[in-house]
Order: C-alpha cells, then structure tokens, then sequence
C-alpha cells in the first residue's frame, strides 16, 4: 500500500470518530448509529463488558437514554490500517456531563468532575463510506 493511501485511510477514520463525537454531543441518535455497520457493536466506556449488537439495538439504546448535557473531548487518536478495507483505532476520552440550566443558560457542569477513558476501534470500509465494526470504551479512572 502507498503511503498517500494509508494516509488517506487513517484520515477518513479519524474523521470518522471525531463526526461520531459532534452527532454524539448533538443528540442525533440517528446520525451515530448510521456510523456502524448493520452487525456492529458497541460496548460505552462506563459498560465496557457489555456490547450492544446491531445498528438497530444501538438506536434503541441511544434513543432510551435520559436527555442530558455533555461534551466529548476525543483526542490522541491513532489509527493502524490494516488493508484498504479494514482498520483499527486507539483514542483517549474526556467527557464533561451537565445538567439543564434551571434560568435558561448553559448547562451547569456536573461537580465530579470529567470522565477520562479511552476508545478502542475495529474499522471497516463499507459502500456508506468507514464505518465502526466495533467501538469498546472503557475508563481510565473510577468515576
């Protein structure tokens, strides 16, 4: 493989875990289950022993969540590709969660403080574009 392909390759993977990020932080519950393939799964970095199996169950999970504020901060992110369809990542988390403002304004942080943890990727080109085979977080720190 050239070098201008692999580079093009860990570009669109790392483009795709930041998108993930922003429909996350945007509540487009649609838009981030459309990012696996129909048989992903997905396994969040508070649950990581328990996977959610299939685009459509990742819905359902996402659309069952109680609304709240929060901001994914994705960084460090390194991806190893495989072959020109198959590829996997490394990334570090930081999650700032809030709750509504009672006056209007912006969301009141939650006092915890952030979680910190990490994204591990199995990546795969489909005829969508890269899509997550598999997404298993986990966290660095005890809540």
């Amino acid at each position: 493989m050239r070098d201008e392909e692999r580079q093009s390759i860990e570009w669109a993977c790392t483009r795709l875990i930041n998108l993930y990020t922003l429909l996350n932080d945007a509540n487009d519950w649609e838009a981030v289950a459309s990012l696996y393939t129909p048989d992903g799964s997905m396994a969040r970095p508070s649950a990581p022993d328990k996977p959610i199996v299939g685009r459509e169950a990742i819905l359902a999970a996402f659309l069952g969540r109680p609304a709240r504020a929060a901001r994914h901060v994705v960084s460090n992110i390194v991806v190893d590709v495989q072959s020109e369809t198959e590829a996997s990542a490394y990334s570090v988390l930081t999650l700032f969660q809030g709750q509504d403002n009672p006056d209007g304004g912006l969301p009141i942080r939650d006092p915890k403080g952030p979680l910190v943890g990490y994204y591990k990727d199995r990546l795969v080109r489909t005829d969508e574009g890269w899509r997550f085979a598999e997404r298993i977080g986990g966290l660095d720190f005890a809540p």
